[in-house]
């Protein structure tokens, strides 16, 4: 087995947490890891470092020791102002065999995995992918990444005892943000480091920014499975009069019913709303945990026994395509009378 540039003898007692930005504002998801991060450096008594690249993005490495960092490692170049591979695993790189954390998290984006597997390869070290929960032995330094595969069939818990750092990319919506505290001291460093237009074998020609919908965001989320066959614009009116979004399990979306952005569970978007409602479907493990950390959950379902109302708080036995419409209907009723 190949040896990682720097072991368990040199590493350092720290979670190191890089922190994703589009143009200047941290994203959502770094914020969550950081929380995480937080708790887990508590528990170890080690100190929690955020790693920030960019370009004029000085104001954000503050906030960020108000959001739990005790440390922040500052990179501002006008090279790093837009995410490329090349030029942020070069810096990124360098940070670790300075720093030399035990522990390096990313958030599991499309960016975020990029630069993680291209930094395990450089660094020789092993990568958990797509984690959905995080833990870390206080005693040995261990982390232990929990990561589900195989529709949800299978746990697997994962960790890297003699290479680091112990890297970890973590999805987005898995963890709840922590609550930003101005009062919190820390202390910001600004890094030195090499990075040339040499070093970049990537161009960047033109940026183009996709408006999407976030589930991660949504206060009700309304998913559909395959028991609702294919009818999201009847989902699509209820979450119109909840204020709420729509999302759907893989079924629908393999389907075309639905864009794949919508998907939740495992494979998909993992979910925080108030309320998540649960329509024609079953109850696979792989979508449980896109809404498991709902406040509360309504599932709809012909099948008494459908595994979802294992999972529930509120259990509705009917067809889904006669429920919902009666349901819209009753609410535009109760609406319209309120407004007489």
């Amino acid at each position: 087995m190949v040896a990682s540039l720097y072991g368990v003898e040199d590493e350092q007692k720290a979670i190191w947490v890089f922190l994703e930005q589009m143009e200047g504002e941290v994203e959502r998801v770094s914020l969550e890891i950081l929380s995480k991060g937080r708790q887990l450096a508590d528990e170890a008594g080690w100190s929690l470092v955020g790693l920030l690249l960019g370009h004029q993005v000085s104001d954000q490495a503050e906030r960020m020791v108000a959001y739990g960092a005790d440390e922040v490692w500052l990179a501002v170049h006008p090279l790093l102002e837009y995410f490329t591979v090349d030029a942020y695993a070069h810096v990124v790189e360098q940070a670790m065999l300075k720093g030399r954390p035990s522990v390096f998290l990313c958030g599991a984006t499309p960016n975020g995995r990029d630069l993680a597997g291209r930094l395990a390869v450089r660094l020789r070290t092993g990568l958990n992918a797509d984690c959905t929960d995080l833990r870390l032995n206080p005693e040995n330094g261990m982390l232990t990444s929990e990561v589900t595969g195989f529709g949800g069939g299978v746990l697997a818990l994962l960790e890297s005892p003699h290479h680091r750092p112990q890297m970890s990319t973590v999805r987005p919506g898995v963890f709840p943000m922590g609550e930003e505290d101005p009062n919190r001291e820390g202390h910001v460093h600004e890094m030195e480091f090499e990075l040339a237009e040499g070093m970049i074998h990537t161009k960047l020609i033109q940026r183009v920014v996709g408006e999407g919908v976030d589930l991660t965001q949504t206060p009700v989320l309304v998913c559909g499975g395959r028991g609702i066959e294919g009818k999201f614009d009847m989902l699509q009116e209820f979450a119109h009069l909840m204020n709420g979004e729509v999302g759907a399990t893989r079924p629908p979306v393999d389907e075309g019913h639905i864009e794949r952005e919508r998907q939740v569970g495992q494979t998909g978007v993992v979910c925080r709303p108030k309320v998540a409602f649960a329509c024609g479907i079953s109850g696979a493990f792989h979508f449980v945990v896109g809404i498991q950390d709902a406040d509360i959950v309504v599932a709809i379902n012909s099948d008494p026994n459908a595994p979802i109302f294992e999972y529930t708080d509120f259990c509705i036995v009917d067809d889904a395509l006669q429920f919902v419409p009666a349901l819209i209907e009753a609410i535009q009723m109760d609406r319209a009378t309120a407004n007489d």
